[in-house]
């Protein structure tokens, strides 16, 4: 390692440079990771608390980091293959009247090919979570991208009338894929980025899935238009937008298997250096469930999170329903209003990432972003049928901003309360508690657009965003990892006793978190 201002070493491929910054020195360095204990109680977890004094005191008592160069490709692949798994999560329903006809189903089933991804995130985060945490980065990264692909191509077996099942099937696999891409922006974000940068990478991590949505908004309907009279016509136009996402999927993975590496050689900040000095063996995934659940604040972000999230993903499923069913035959417009509610919203969140690492404002940023989003959704509910569709673009757009923008917020906020715990468990239990509301939320919207108006569907989804206000207002913002780059931390080590019948007196030490 270089000492800040110092020449840059020759690192090969590796590309490594040092960081903007270097964290000041901590004031005491006694443990780290809750639900992390030591095997041999008070010596070992003294030997690994020295050890981790004395990588921490190196050159002066200040962390040396290095940025990679590579962080970049790592972040680009990621954006890339999350964007085609977001696409072909959206492709369906934002032509739900033309996959009616040309398989023949109700419009609740089209609309189960988006609530697949929904249903299969919920049971199969944790087993993916624990994947990440004991597996690593790099397979987790290579079973999303491999899924999509596969996904993609068993779709391509499904270009005929009748085959619903098999296209069902086949967004099944992607929605498996999107379990392990999902909980990755703010891992790769903590492992790769440094202090200064690690918000706005996590916003282009999100960005990119959100960029996916906004090309399915899109381009569908302009590959695919409705004909109805000509099915041949149809399934070849469905055959290209299909064979298309299989290819680049394709590449996407093998570009995958190039670029993705576990971790930089040199951490990238002092939060990460810090969590790379307790052993992998230390760790408890089940404990760190457990520290999560027991962590009030991020339980409450749990439960407002997952109203926005679900929130997002209804509109986004039932969108088509609503702009057809005030303005007959816009399905391309419809299209169009998507793309302006997501590309919004991707302004909005670069935006808030470069203020977290501006300001590091994330109660604050969090709760205005929320207030904002419950009044773009209250008037784009009062102006959709007022039968100008520039109004409900200005309007759609207003919403995105604000509800696509809060995203990364949720993410980047969840880390900073419960660090040092993994970025993938708390990414993985936002994500799952998203899907749950949006399932949820999705169902009800339809019902009462399908049986009311899109009013009312809108209107249900006002009150529990309103809800979400209140939670989010009652949120302690307690910014850990912040503490940790800035030097200002206190972290210790308590004794709990080790329930034994024969040995009463042996402890463990359980590394928690004094903060």
């Amino acid at each position: 390692m270089v000492e800040d201002g110092g020449e840059e070493e020759a690192e090969g491929d590796s590309g490594e440079m040092p960081a903007a910054t270097a964290a000041p020195p901590l004031q005491r360095c006694n443990g780290f990771l809750p639900g992390k204990e030591a095997e041999d109680g008070g010596r070992a977890g003294g030997g690994e608390r020295a050890e981790a004094e004395a990588m921490l005191s190196a050159a002066g008592g200040r962390v040396e980091t290095r940025l990679s160069r590579r962080r970049l490709a790592v972040l680009a692949v990621f954006s890339s293959y999350s964007l085609v798994n977001a696409f072909q999560w959206i492709q369906y329903s934002i032509l739900s009247n033309v996959f009616a006809v040309f398989y023949g189903v109700s419009f609740t089933q089209i609309d189960w090919l988006s609530m697949v991804y929904m249903v299969a995130y919920v049971p199969l985060i944790l087993p993916a979570t624990w994947l990440l945490d004991t597996r690593g980065l790099r397979l987790t990264a290579l079973l999303g991208a491999g899924l999509n692909g596969l996904g993609a191509w068993l779709k391509c077996g499904s270009l005929a009338p009748g085959r619903y099942p098999l296209t069902l099937a086949a967004q099944a696999v992607c929605a498996v894929a999107q379990v392990f891409i999902l909980g990755l922006p703010s891992r790769i974000a903590s492992v790769w980025f440094g202090p200064t940068e690690v918000s706005t990478a996590c916003a282009v991590a999100v960005l990119g899935n959100q960029l996916g949505t906004a090309i399915g908004f899109l381009l569908p309907p302009v590959l695919v238009p409705n004909t109805p009279n000509d099915i041949d016509l149809m399934a070849h136009n469905i055959s290209i937008m299909f064979y298309g996402t299989a290819i680049v999927s394709t590449l996407l993975f093998f570009l995958t298997g190039v670029v993705f590496e576990e971790k930089p050689k040199y951490p990238p900040s002092h939060s990460q250096a810090v969590l790379q000095t307790v052993p992998p063996e230390d760790y408890s995934y089940k404990q760190s469930i457990i520290n999560l659940f027991r962590n009030v604040p991020f339980v409450l972000l749990l439960i407002s999170y997952g109203i926005m999230t679900g929130a997002f993903y209804s509109v986004s499923t039932l969108l088509n329903q609503m702009i057809v069913t005030h303005y007959e035959g816009e399905e391309v417009n419809a299209g169009r209003i998507g793309l302006t509610l997501v590309v919004a919203g991707m302004v909005g969140s670069i935006i808030c990432g470069l203020w977290l690492d501006y300001t590091k404002t994330y109660k604050q940023t969090t709760l205005i972003v929320y207030i904002l989003s419950f009044i773009g959704m209250v008037v784009f509910t009062f102006t959709l049928d007022l039968g100008y569709l520039t109004v409900v673009f200005v309007t759609g757009g207003v919403l995105g901003f604000f509800m696509t923008g809060y995203l990364p917020l949720g993410f980047e906020f969840a880390v900073e309360i419960t660090y040092p715990e993994s970025e993938g468990t708390s990414s993985g239990l936002l994500n799952a508690s998203a899907q749950i509301f949006g399932i949820v939320f999705t169902l009800v919207q339809g019902k009462l657009t399908t049986d009311y108006s899109p009013r009312a569907g809108n209107l249900f989804l006002c009150a529990w965003i309103f809800v979400g206000i209140i939670l989010t207002a009652l949120i302690k913002s307690d910014l850990r990892r912040h503490n940790v780059n800035s030097g200002i931390v206190n972290l210790d080590v308590k004794a709990v006793p080790v329930e034994s019948p024969v040995e009463p007196e042996n402890t463990a030490l359980k590394i928690q978190s004094a903060l």
